[in-house]
């Protein structure tokens, strides 16, 4: 069964606040970039830069939508966004 993606805006309104919600440090080993997004369990990432890093946090963000979606995982809530694909009435 192909899994139903949320319409476009909703999802980039999603990705928007969660981007909003990422956390980022220096790590004091190799001076990179580690960032994450702590209420989206495993969507992180780390780089030389922070803009490097910022990128491919939403990168990671939404590959993790789209996965979670495909297996059926629950994605979270994010400030009354529901990206839980709704059954159709046939």
């Amino acid at each position: 069964m192909p899994v139903i993606l949320p319409p476009g805006e909703l999802m980039a309104e999603y990705i928007e606040v969660a981007m909003r919600e990422a956390v980022y440090e220096i790590l004091e080993d190799d001076g990179s970039h580690y960032g994450e997004i702590p209420s989206l369990p495993g969507v992180y990432a780390n780089a030389d830069g922070i803009e490097e890093c910022r990128l491919l946090l939403r990168e990671v963000l939404e590959g993790w939508i789209i996965l979670g979606l495909e297996l059926g995982h629950p994605i979270p809530v994010l400030q009354s966004i529901d990206l839980t694909p709704k059954e159709k009435i046939i």
